[in-house]
């Protein structure tokens, strides 16, 4: 779900999205807002812990469903530290930041290697997943919920029935041999992602009316294969792609007519995003507007992507941000939220965007500097309306990894948004600074800065 996708992003969308706009004419919507990676995984292990995903084991690329856990367990969640003050904590639907599987008897695998499907035991508890890091409840999928296997519901740590039938993933085109339990449909699995944590909400409410909670609500849509349920198909003007952001937008539509019947609504933030850039549109459709690139790539339309929030008497409605702010900014704002500062091992690359968020106006930008991060694992670093990309001259994703030693690529945003002048070898100066930050940063385990 991409920058040209939502209506209040991009006019000429071919895709009705109108619970994402009504959202932003109640609250506020940021125009330059970016993932911390340009794919999904490490884009999660950011939003959930406040760092960079290139500081973890996984450098570029993302997981499937047997790889081992990837956020370390003593490691600060945005869960664990909302917990702490009194939050009900839950994720509902794509995890995709591995697990350990229980195995077969006398088939234990290899700790340093991940999973082979076949030799894991469905029956046995699986552990290191969200539970084990700050969630009282979890429902959902250990990755892409219809592309990776297993295909299986996980409840908190069990699946939901024994994945034994082997089966493609899109009859049209897959021949992979993949797990799946009896009567899964991919055209199902969102929608019963929003009766679970809109009956996650209503329990809260009801049993703890006290107490706040977190929902963290990774969707799996619009994730390809494409297949709409019935009731939204030719939905969009988009194809069955844009027929799966319809089904996006129709959840954020049944959270907020939940928290309306509650009568909670003006007391909670909500916040609507994406983990990545899009695939391209059809029919005409700019799914990543006039930005250049689509998921994966280092170029902005990899990695800028709406995010829309709303917070009756707290943020104004219908305002805009164009203050520069990360995914992994999260963490930083939750503990601003309740009052609290993060201790040094925790969300390094996490900064408040709270004064944003409610229509503040900082002196100076909120963020020193911003890093990006390409799906095949190439940097750039954003300062100001400077963008520097660092050992590549392409998207950084389908055409290879970074190239040590070559000439990269600087753009000045404010005078070229669509990335088509690069300012490498006339603006050498830039490029020697920004090389430093980027260096700096990596170096010294954190881009925010800590108090002594």
């Amino acid at each position: 779900m991409a920058y040209g996708d939502v209506g209040c992003y991009n006019p000429e969308s071919k895709i009705p999205t109108l619970n994402m706009d009504k959202l932003a004419s109640e609250g506020i919507r940021f125009t330059d807002a970016h993932t911390p990676s340009a794919v999904c995984t490490p884009t999660r292990y950011g939003v959930l812990t406040g760092r960079y995903c290139w500081r973890s084991r996984l450098k570029r690329g993302v997981f499937g469903g047997f790889d081992r856990p990837l956020i370390e367990k003593e490691r600060m969640t945005v869960a664990s530290l909302l917990k702490k003050y009194g939050y009900g904590t839950a994720c509902v639907g794509k995890w995709h930041l591995g697990l350990n599987w229980g195995t077969k008897e006398g088939r234990p695998p290899d700790a340093e290697q991940d999973y082979e499907q076949m030799e894991v035991d469905f029956s046995k508890p699986i552990k290191d997943g969200p539970t084990e890091l700050g969630f009282d409840y979890f429902f959902g999928t250990a990755a892409c919920t219809t592309d990776d296997p297993p295909f299986c519901f996980i409840e908190n740590n069990r699946t939901v029935g024994i994945p034994n039938i082997i089966s493609p993933v899109d009859p049209a085109d897959e021949d992979r041999e993949l797990l799946m339990v009896p009567g899964w449909r991919h055209e199902d699995a969102d929608i019963e992602f929003i009766n679970k944590a809109t009956a996650f909400i209503k329990e809260h409410t009801n049993s703890h009316p006290e107490n706040p909670f977190f929902l963290y609500l990774p969707l799996s849509v619009p994730h390809i294969p494409w297949l709409p349920p019935d009731f939204l198909k030719g939905k969009s003007k988009a194809g069955p792609r844009g027929d799966q952001v319809v089904l996006f937008d129709w959840s954020v539509g049944e959270v907020i007519k939940t928290l309306d019947k509650l009568g909670i609504s003006d007391n909670t933030l909500v916040i609507v995003t994406s983990d990545n850039g899009p695939r391209e549109g059809v029919n005409g459709h700019k799914s990543a507007g006039d930005l250049r690139g689509f998921k994966g790539s280092i170029w902005e339309g990899g990695h800028r992507v709406p995010f829309i929030a709303r917070w009756p008497g707290k943020i104004k409605a219908g305002t805009t941000s164009d203050e520069i702010v990360c995914l992994s900014d999260l963490m930083a704002t939750c503990a601003a939220i309740v009052g609290t500062e993060l201790p040094k091992d925790a969300g390094q690359d996490s900064y408040n965007i709270l004064p944003a968020l409610l229509g503040n106006k900082p002196g100076k930008p909120i963020r020193e500097a911003t890093v990006h991060h390409s799906g095949a694992g190439v940097f750039a670093i954003r300062q100001g309306d400077w963008k520097l990309i660092v050992e590549s001259k392409g998207a950084g994703y389908h055409d290879g990894p970074p190239e040590p030693g070559s000439p990269g690529q600087l753009y000045n945003l404010a005078d070229d948004p669509y990335e088509k002048n690069d300012l490498w070898a006339k603006r050498p100066e830039i490029v020697k600074r920004l090389t430093k930050l980027l260096d700096k940063y990596k170096r010294q385990g954190c881009s925010r800065p800590l108090k002594s």
